[in-house]
């Protein structure tokens, strides 16, 4: 199959949303989710990967897409680091739940990936998860966003982190003083966390980007 390296993004996105939600994305769910500037874009790429047999469209039907081939040779796969058949294509595992209010569990062991773009995120994200409560929408980040994390255990002050608190997971902006560690919100319904000295704490990964769902 003679298709380049952005169709068979497109195919990888098409298998993955019929497995995930049984249906095919929309074209401009396509054209967001590739970074293209126009619907246009993705009809253009739609229309060669159906005369090159590997799609089949119903006309009249906005979801109208219908896989007749496999998105890749069975030999080749997708890794975490982004080669996907694209250096832009990224598999993103979701590994659970995050809090943005007070700390909830991670709930980590979810079997769900989401391809996704890699100019979606800066730097480039090792996992998902998924937001919880609104104490970050002045930052943008809903409830039901999906954020990439960045796994590091080192963040500046200033920076949006994926931190634990006694198991507990959140994600707020980091504030470092002198005598003190403090987790904010962005939100002024929310008090900061400020961390106890002694407590279990650690910066598990840097906010780099999210993936809002279609609701």
């Amino acid at each position: 199959m003679d298709i380049s390296d952005t169709q068979r993004a497109i195919l990888d996105l098409i298998a993955a949303r019929i497995a995930e939600e049984g249906v095919p994305p929309s074209q401009a769910e396509i054209a967001r989710a590739l970074g293209f500037s126009s619907v246009r874009a993705a009809q253009y790429h739609l229309e060669a990967l159906e005369a090159a047999g590997a799609i089949e469209r119903v006309p009249g039907r906005a979801r109208g897409i219908r896989l007749l081939r496999a998105p890749r040779p069975p030999q080749a796969s997708l890794d975490f680091n982004g080669s996907a058949g694209s250096a832009e294509v990224l598999e993103l595992p979701v590994l659970g739940q995050v809090a943005a209010g007070v700390p909830i569990g991670a709930d980590i062991g979810s079997d769900q990936v989401v391809l996704m773009d890699r100019a979606f995120f800066s730097p480039a994200p090792d996992y998902l998860l998924r937001v919880r409560g609104d104490s970050m929408r002045d930052e943008g980040i809903f409830d039901g966003d999906l954020i990439g994390v960045h796994r590091t255990a080192d963040a500046r002050s200033g920076q949006i982190v994926i931190a634990r608190i006694d198991d507990e997971i959140t994600v707020k902006l980091l504030k470092v003083g002198k005598d003190r560690i403090r987790l904010l919100p962005r939100n002024p319904d929310y008090a900061p966390i400020e961390v106890a000295p002694g407590q279990d704490f650690a910066i598990e990964g840097l906010y780099c980007g999210l993936v809002r769902p279609n609701r």
